[in-house]
């Protein structure tokens, strides 16, 4: 597993879109050999989308021959609403790029049979060829997309009833009324993503501060499901310095010092 540690959370968006832009380059996909990429929503991967989509005003890459699978979805909550993962990805990346719509795949919260699209989701991730690249952010109790504390670390996409933690912490976005707070969602499962043949995750904030130390620095606990990825054969994970206030100093020298390496990871690129 690798920890980049960088200066701040815009740093963080920077170097995530560096290193996506440089797997796609290397990929070199075509009509017959697809990038697959899987995404997150949330504002901590906000500045990579931004940066990813200015690569792409400016030619240095295409998302022609890239398919792209979504984390998460609310369940029964129509998908033009300004709270719904459709309406983000849309306004905030995919309409901005040269994506085909129908290679970006999100779950339908308002399938009739969610837990059929949710076992058709993962059919077409395989269909695919796998995720290349799946990246994900994290809460402050550690869960990635809505795999929350106590969640399978070999679950597979379903649906979730979600806690009153998540509840509560949503309820910002709905106006502050519970009742319009969705209580499900569709989740791809920690198995899923860790089927993929690298995870990137960005971490930032103070608030974020005690996840990362459960997952960098104790054992595997379902409990903080990102910490699944510490046995996952690649794992690169970002985070800004305040995210690494609860590390040791020596965990932070220790990554720091490999600072010079991790930069090669993003080598020619802009």
């Amino acid at each position: 597993m690798r920890l980049v540690i960088l200066d701040s959370s815009d740093r963080v968006g920077e170097w995530a879109a560096k290193y996506v832009l440089k797997r796609i380059r290397d990929f070199n996909p075509g009509p017959d050999k697809y990038f697959v990429l899987g995404l997150p929503t949330g504002s901590t991967p906000l500045g990579m989308y931004r940066k990813l989509v200015e690569y792409h005003k400016n030619g240095k890459v295409s998302f022609k021959y890239v398919k792209t699978f979504n984390m998460d979805e609310y369940a029964n909550l129509p998908r033009d609403h300004p709270e719904s993962y459709h309406y983000f990805m849309w306004h905030n990346f995919f309409k901005h790029i040269d994506i085909e719509p129908e290679n970006a795949h999100i779950l339908d919260g308002n399938a009739p049979d969610l837990k059929l699209e949710c076992e058709n989701y993962e059919k077409k991730i395989k269909e695919a060829g796998g995720v290349e690249l799946f990246i994900g952010g994290i809460g402050p109790d550690g869960h990635i997309a809505f795999n929350e504390p106590g969640s399978s670390l070999v679950s597979r996409t379903r649906v979730k009833t979600l806690a009153q933690d998540t509840l509560e912490a949503n309820a910002r976005f709905f106006e502050n009324d519970m009742s319009k707070v969705p209580k499900e969602a569709l989740t791809v499962g920690v198995g899923t993503v860790m089927d993929a043949r690298e995870v990137m995750i960005l971490i930032t904030g103070a608030h974020k501060s005690f996840a990362l130390y459960k997952a960098i620095e104790e054992g595997v606990n379902h409990m903080w499901t990102v910490s699944a990825f510490q046995q996952h054969p690649k794992t690169l994970m970002l985070c800004d310095e305040d995210a690494t206030l609860e590390l040791r100093v020596k965990t932070v020298k220790y990554f720091k010092g490999l600072m010079e390496l991790h930069s090669k990871l993003i080598a020619d690129t802009p």
